[in-house]
């Protein structure tokens, strides 16, 4: 009987803390912005920016020392491509170097004076391209634009010299080693199928933890002033409540009413943003459910976690907005997992971010299903568990600061 009188106000408990942390975050503009409105917005924004998923039309200067037939119908091609766009016709190398400083261009194609004349003493001929390496697809788009023109008029002076006879023997004169390419997993090659992925479900953890530790920040700010002003008398009810947030009941509410919360916001997030800009996405319902339960809960308890050390509302916003980047490149997306050194891996498997963008990105984009990313999802779980016990430990620890204070 005592058992389920227990059960029954741990029940009652939950929901109120429950019920009490979901009237304060609607209340709270700050908290409200960043569990609802920031991830509502902010991955249309990011999606939005990459929804051409390739540059095109990307401006290039010509200097063309050769004036010759060869250099500019070689100028012509490029100038048709989808990704290059000529834009200026300079008198040396000085002058396109300016044009680039000043980043009106972001490559250089430079045609020497004896480009066509080396063709025609059946010399090898050469155009040098030069790219501004500070915009890696800039970059991609000149220089396979290049190749590939280079590749087209290489394949009509061996056919114009080879004397074949029928367009077979054209093919094989030119191709002798033929090769199909086959674009696995990113079939569009686009920059946005690559990088949204990982960044939806970075945007997941990170907005969790700015509206936890803001929270907690306004919590521990009101309860400082309303123990200044009643530092001879007993606390009120709702100092009290406030400290009663430690206990392992109040946590549960208050984990609960987030889990809520970011059940809504992880199902448009992962779901519905990457088809409203028709991304990849090859997720299968069942597996995504039971992948992104554990990242959830991992992601709430971490940000309830690091709350207890957030003294003001200010510290949470600098604190996340410095690691965002780092932890999308620890991820092992924007920078190869294998490149990563041993040091910063360990360092990295302390973020849910980490298994949950690996995860997610194999099943979104690969169309793994959930045992073939087994070792991410029972990390996320031992993340679960291990962030559950240190948040338990922290709320009871600041409890009894507060308390003692």
């Amino acid at each position: 009987m005592n058992i389920a009188k227990d059960i029954k106000r741990w029940l009652v408990g939950i929901c109120d803390a429950w019920a009490d942390e979901m009237r304060s975050t609607f209340k709270d503009e700050g908290v409200l912005i960043f569990f609802v409105l920031v991830p509502l917005l902010y991955p249309l924004l990011y999606s939005w920016i990459y929804t051409n998923e390739v540059v095109r039309e990307v401006p290039v200067a010509v200097v063309d020392m050769s004036h010759s037939e060869a250099s500019r119908e070689f100028v012509r091609r490029m100038d048709a491509s989808p990704d290059v766009r000529v834009a200026y016709h300079c008198n040396n190398l000085a002058e396109a170097k300016d044009l680039v400083g000043r980043q009106e261009a972001f490559g250089v194609v430079y045609f020497p004076v004896d480009f066509q004349t080396a063709v025609a003493r059946m010399q090898q001929s050469r155009v040098s391209v030069f790219c501004d390496m500070g915009f890696m697809l800039y970059y991609k788009a000149i220089y396979q634009s290049a190749t590939a023109v280079a590749g087209d008029m290489n394949a009509a002076i061996q056919i114009e010299r080879a004397g074949n006879w029928t367009a077979r023997e054209d093919e094989i004169t030119t191709k002798p080693l033929d090769f199909d390419e086959v674009q696995i997993f990113n079939s569009t090659g686009g920059y946005g199928n690559f990088i949204i992925p990982g960044v939806l479900m970075l945007i997941i953890q990170q907005t969790l933890l700015l509206g936890v530790g803001l929270s907690a920040a306004t919590a521990r700010e009101r309860f400082l002033r309303q123990a200044g002003a009643q530092a001879s008398g007993a606390p009120d009810s709702q100092v009290r409540r406030s400290v009663a947030c430690s206990s392992v009941v109040m946590m549960l509410g208050r984990a609960l009413c987030y889990f809520t919360i970011y059940a809504v916001v992880s199902a448009y997030v992962a779901l519905v943003v990457p088809r409203m800009f028709s991304f990849t996405s090859l997720l299968h319902p069942a597996d995504t459910f039971w992948f992104m339960l554990p990242f959830v809960l991992s992601s709430i308890f971490f940000a309830m976690t690091l709350s207890c050390a957030v003294r003001y509302r200010e510290n949470v916003i600098l604190l996340v907005v410095f690691t965002s980047v780092p932890l999308l490149f620890l991820s092992g997306v924007s920078w190869p997992q294998s490149a990563v050194p041993e040091f910063w891996q360990w360092v990295s498997a302390l973020f849910p971010s980490t298994f949950g963008v690996r995860g997610f990105v194999r099943m979104n984009t690969m169309g793994a299903l959930l045992g073939d990313v087994k070792v991410e999802y029972v990390a996320l779980w031992v993340q679960t568990l291990a962030y559950f016990v240190a948040a338990c430990l922290a709320y009871r620890w600041r409890a009894n600061k507060i308390i003692k204070n």
